[in-house]
């Protein structure tokens, strides 16, 4: 026996005029729209062919807006993960802007991130412990000296196993931690004081011998001193400056104690210096300088010395010189003045 034909759906009986609606001329009903599985939104719905509801834009913009912040929030956890990780990939994964700024940061090395090198630099008879990049070349030590010893890269000699090359760096030459780097040079201060007037100097000079004792009362003079004038002194004039005599100047003591007389042989250019036991000829030229000092307490009387050799040990003295003959005695020797 046949089964029975499925009853037509409700839809496609809906769709059918009746008899009634077909006799009055009514027009026929559209037909009803098809129905929407739940939780799916029909195009169907809008109002009028190719426009949107405001509704319909708002979800739109949102679910848009939604997706482009996760995309951003995922490059950026990714990119921060990445970075985090040591990647190598931290710079594509960022773009655009925060690319430009990895590949600054990582040119960018700190003096922790480079292989340092501890250097001790000797400079005046001072020590300096300084520690720098391994990577720094010459000139770049120069100016780390100038910064701790104020002496100016351009006064500076560097020397590490010879001249330290400006252009090179401290690895190329093999500089190991600990080498001692010898510094050479002098500072704009030392340079000026070298350079100080020489008048300034001698008088700087002059006024050190004033600070020192008297030479009258030093012990190796003073035992000679204590024996009183001579009996045949030559008389003197304080105040007065006289040209040399024509005869000898007599009457005065050695170092010794023992009596001693000048002769000026200015003929022939010479000092004779005579004692009892024997008479010393003295080229004029061979003596180096002439000093004297007022004997305290008989500033009408000069002890004199007559420098024979490069330093004072060799002084000759002698004592008792009277005080008018002193600059004559000076000049003569020292070729200021010439008397004949």
């Amino acid at each position: 026996m046949p089964s029975p034909s499925p009853p037509p759906p409700a839809s496609a009986q809906s769709v059918r005029p009746s008899d009634e609606q077909q006799e009055a001329g009514a027009p026929a009903p559209p037909p009803p729209l098809p129905r929407t599985p739940v939780g799916f939104v029909s195009c169907l719905e809008v109002e009028e062919p190719g426009m949107e509801t405001d509704a319909q834009k708002l979800q739109l913009n949102c679910v848009d807006a939604e997706a482009e912040t996760s995309s951003c929030t995922s490059s950026s956890s990714s990119a921060a993960d990445a970075t985090a990780k040591g990647s190598p990939q931290a710079d594509q994964t960022q773009g655009g802007i925060a690319g430009g700024q990895a590949s600054v940061s990582n040119g960018d090395d700190t003096d922790a991130e480079k292989e340092l090198v501890d250097l001790k630099i000797i400079w005046n008879k001072n020590k300096y412990d300084v520690r720098v990049p391994l990577d720094s070349t010459g000139a770049e030590l120069k100016r780390k000296i100038h910064s701790i010893t104020g002496l100016p890269p351009a006064m500076q000699k560097v020397m590490f196993k010879g001249l330290l090359p400006e252009e090179k760096t401290l690895r190329e030459i093999k500089v190991t931690s600990g080498a001692k780097i010898m510094v050479v040079g002098s500072t704009i201060n030392d340079v000026l004081a070298v350079n100080t007037p020489k008048d300034a100097a001698q008088q700087e000079a002059k006024a050190e011998e004033s600070k020192k004792e008297p030479l009258c009362r030093q012990k190796q003079h003073r035992k000679v001193l204590d024996k009183g004038k001579p009996e045949d002194v030559m008389p003197s004039v304080k105040g007065a400056q006289e040209r040399l005599p024509t005869v000898p100047l007599s009457g005065m003591y050695n170092k010794t104690g023992g009596k001693v007389r000048l002769t000026f042989k200015l003929e022939q250019d010479q000092l004779w210096i005579g004692t009892k036991e024997r008479t010393e000829k003295l080229p004029m030229g061979s003596i180096k300088n002439v000093v004297s000092e007022p004997i305290e307490g008989h500033e009408d009387y000069h002890m004199m010395a007559f420098q024979l050799g490069p330093t004072e040990a060799s002084y000759y003295w002698v004592y008792w010189v009277p005080t008018q003959y002193v600059d004559a005695i000076k000049d003569t020797v020292l070729g200021k003045w010439q008397y004949f």
